[in-house]
């Protein structure tokens, strides 16, 4: 029997089990050590259970948002429309049991995919045991749940460990009334006034959900704007719709407190609560801003970022090198400073993306087995916050361009203009392209629409092919479609482009 390499993948997300997926394939000996599910938060407790809830929420937008005007007559027991009431409502509690039924069944498709591979799958905690061993192999220790333990050795190793929640000294989640984006799925009920704290991706989605299913949410933004991280135009749009659907945006307001409170007495017909009873009843969440200032909400969802799980593993005593933030540094083929060992997903703080995570995971095995590979090109990954409207991006950004790293033409067209929006009753979102000047290649693009997730497709391709604008506009496209705009645009740009070299 010939050499087997053996690769053991510590952690199960979409770094580690994309990359059993591969090993395997390549004919290496894999083992992935995971203590949670194979999927990892992105399937148990983060993207899947999330976009799971705001499938919800987006069916409850477009029929709140666009009913009437499509012409659909309610007939039921609705109060009239001159009431403030909603004409449909949600059980939170059914939709979380959904989210967490999808969750786990889609963990098990994957352990089933892994297992099919050819691949072991052991249930328990990995670290790194020393350095590597003149034979040039490593050692990690597996101790399980029952706390039995066992030393696997390893050809080459991936950390795949993802990231967890990050945690205010004085806001610490209790799962019940303060919440980080792991506990919300919990919940029975419908929180009645929801303080979101945090305007990032997952501040902005969350915030965003919950408005649509019914609760009161006030999103608390430390930055001038909501996604201070997006293209400004896009979280322009985002911000202008949170407020006009009746969302309290508080930007410049950093949260440095949230504390449990008892609610108002209630009383229950002729006779009032009993001694000590005061705060079973309404309880409530304080959240304390920095310039003094205080807001009170049923619940609090903390969204302040995440913290890569890279204690207790042995890494700094192995030789991997961490960054100030507790990251894993990695090299474009994802190669930490430790010989063998590789790095993948929100543990290396390149891109929080799962997409990101499985291709770096990819990237590893194919190095380290000696396929074919090509180095993490970070100008190509697409993204999107699932908001309604969503935002879609892909390659180099508005900032990008506004600072000068990159020389390009833009353009941008309302999605008002366009005449399937029109017919969908469409108001907000716009397409944006850039391209270079001279030889129009596309060099990005944004989305802001219903399902910009997949309309941000082509402008990806166009990207990751060096596509000119010249091909994108004569492509053929459905009419009507929301995807008339991309070629639009891209016509426009052509325009421009001919203009300026008359």
């Amino acid at each position: 029997m010939g050499y087997v390499t053996r690769i053991v993948i510590i952690g199960g997300g979409p770094g580690g089990y994309e990359a059993a997926l591969v090993a395997s394939q390549l004919g290496a000996e894999v083992t992935v050590v995971d203590c949670d599910g194979l999927g990892g938060a992105s399937v148990l407790t983060d993207c899947v259970p999330s976009k799971t809830l705001i499938a919800t929420a987006e069916v409850m937008t477009t029929f709140d948002s666009s009913y009437e005007e499509l012409g659909i007559i309610v007939a039921d027991d609705t109060p009239p429309l001159e009431q403030a009431a909603r004409v449909v409502g949600v059980d939170l509690g059914k939709v979380n049991r959904r989210v967490k039924r999808l969750a786990l069944a889609q963990s098990h498709d994957i352990t089933a995919s892994v297992t099919r591979a050819g691949a072991r799958v052991m249930r328990g905690r990995g670290r790194l045991e020393g350095c590597q061993t003149a034979g040039g192999t490593r050692c990690v220790v597996v101790e399980a749940a029952d706390g039995t333990s066992e030393t696997l050795t390893a050809d080459a190793v991936l950390i795949a460990t993802g990231a967890r929640p990050r945690e205010l000294a004085d806001a610490l989640p209790d799962g019940e009334r303060i919440l980080n984006w792991t506990q919300v799925y919990d919940l029975d009920e419908l929180p009645e006034e929801l303080i979101v704290v945090g305007s990032g991706v997952t501040g902005a989605e969350f915030a965003g959900a919950y408005q649509a299913l019914g609760s009161k949410v006030t999103l608390v933004s430390s930055r001038d704007r909501v996604l201070p991280g997006e293209d400004p135009d896009a979280a322009a749009v985002l911000e202008d719709v949170f407020r006009r659907r009746g969302m309290n945006v508080m930007a410049r307001s950093r949260a440095t407190s949230a504390k449990r409170v008892p609610g108002p007495a209630t009383t229950q017909g002729p006779s009032s609560p009993k001694a000590g009873e005061e705060g079973r009843v309404g309880d409530r969440v304080e959240v304390t801003l920095a310039d003094g200032r205080v807001i009170t909400g049923s619940h609090c969802l903390m969204a302040v970022g995440a913290i890569p799980n890279t204690t207790g593993m042995g890494l700094e005593e192995a030789g991997v090198k961490l960054k100030d933030s507790g990251h894993i540094w990695t090299d474009k083929v994802s190669r930490t400073s430790a010989p063998g060992v590789y790095a993948a997903g929100d543990v290396t703080g390149v891109f929080a993306l799962a997409s990101v995570a499985a291709m770096q995971g990819r990237i590893a095995m194919y190095h380290f087995l000696g396929d074919a590979v090509a180095p993490l090109n970070l100008k190509t990954v697409s993204s999107n916050v699932f908001t309604d409207p969503e935002i879609a991006t892909v390659g180099y950004t508005q900032a990008d361009v506004d600072s000068g790293r990159i020389d390009a033409r833009c353009v941008k067209l309302p999605l008002l203009r366009n005449p399937r929006a029109k017919m969908q009753g469409i108001r907000d979102g716009f397409v944006k392209l850039f391209c270079r000047p001279g030889t129009g290649i596309v060099v990005g693009g944004v989305v802001v629409s219903p399902r910009a997730s997949e309309l941000i497709h082509p402008i990806s391709i166009a990207v990751d092919n060096n596509l000119t604008v010249e091909q994108i506009a004569n492509a053929f496209t459905v009419y009507p479609s929301l995807s008339g705009s991309i070629a639009e645009v891209a016509r426009q740009l052509h325009t421009r482009k001919t203009a300026s070299e008359l």
